[in-house]
């Protein structure tokens, strides 16, 4: 197949270079230092004790590339509503376009016979631009469970974890969701296809939403935030919010906030992508992240008075650090 990785970071650099190695067609789209080092190098994945270099072809603009059978999106959410017009050019009728990103996707309620069915996540597409330049009928649902870092431009480590859930927007089961897995698979990655993928991705999203930006307040990883007994009170009533949002969308949630926050705590001294954003000076997610937590609690007439207190504290936080859009 013909694979472009939009945006050639943590996990964007992980997938590509699994990929690659497995001997797929794949291109990335990146920019300066790791465009560079890309082009001329290949991409350094270093996993399980071993390193290997995996040569893609890397371009500056999707608009280098020509149409693709998949496009993986692993930006970071700012920054996809400027670059999603560029993309158009790599559709063809049956092209598949997956976002990888964290937080709620800008597709996350256009399918229809749903609750709050055609709300527009202004948090995330805040023109529609998004929504426009990639139609309903290409897109497939993604959650990525992953822990990568880049230690330098084009070097990724792989961490721990690598499971893939993908699926259908509108729910069930299809051919195209389950042949994509297979192929991942045979790649030799962790993907599973969901019949319910909207609620893959709020289950994720309970982490994210609770770790990253206290994370960005504090300034600790994951373990520090949750030993200490005032943060993990914190924690379980942000999840319950989280939570009871999730039912009213009818989601189906069976989750113990107390035991969900055990399974991070065993994943030992993480930092969350959100501090290692705000460490290196780039935009942090908090819209896609939070904002659209908020943005659903609105929707569905629910007050969530720990999520607006913590947003507004990180927004805070992000202006005063200069941080890019905040």
């Amino acid at each position: 197949m013909k694979i472009t990785i939009v945006g050639a970071g943590a996990i964007g650099g992980w997938l590509a270079a699994r990929l690659a190695l497995a001997g797929e067609d794949v291109s990335v789209v990146a920019r300066g230092a790791t465009l560079e080092r890309i082009a001329s190098h290949g991409i350094e994945l270093q996993s399980g004790g071993r390193s290997e270099v995996a040569r893609v072809r890397a371009v500056a603009s999707a608009t280098e590339l020509e149409p693709q059978d998949v496009v993986l999106v692993t930006l970071k959410a700012p920054a996809l509503p400027a670059l999603a017009p560029q993309l158009q050019g790599l559709l063809k009728p049956d092209t598949l376009v997956l976002s990888a990103g964290n937080g709620l996707p800008w597709w996350y309620f256009l399918s229809a016979g749903q609750p709050c069915e055609g709300l527009r996540l202004r948090s995330v597409d805040p023109q529609g631009a998004i929504e426009a330049a990639l139609p309903q009928p290409h897109v497939l649902g993604l959650s990525v469970f992953a822990a990568c870092h880049c230690p330098a431009p084009g070097v990724v480590r792989h961490d721990s974890g690598g499971r893939l859930v993908l699926g259908e927007p509108a729910g069930g089961d299809s051919e195209r969701v389950t042949a994509l897995a297979q192929r991942l698979q045979v790649a030799g990655l962790d993907a599973q296809p969901s019949s319910d993928i909207r609620r893959d991705i709020w289950i994720k999203l309970l982490g994210n939403a609770c770790f990253n930006p206290v994370s960005l307040l504090t300034g600790a990883p994951t373990d520090e935030m949750i030993d200490q007994p005032e943060l993990h009170a914190l924690f379980v009533r942000m999840m319950g919010e989280a939570l009871a949002i999730g039912g009213r969308l009818g989601l189906k949630l069976d989750v113990d906030p107390v035991q969900r926050i055990a399974q991070t705590r065993k994943l030992g001294h993480i930092k969350t992508s959100m501090l290692q954003d705000l460490e290196a000076g780039r935009a942090v997610e908090l819209d896609a992240i939070v904002g659209t937590l908020v943005e659903c609690a609105a929707a569905v007439a629910m007050p969530v008075p720990t999520f607006a207190s913590v947003l507004a504290l990180a927004r805070l936080r992000a202006h005063h650090a200069g941080l890019p859009g905040a």
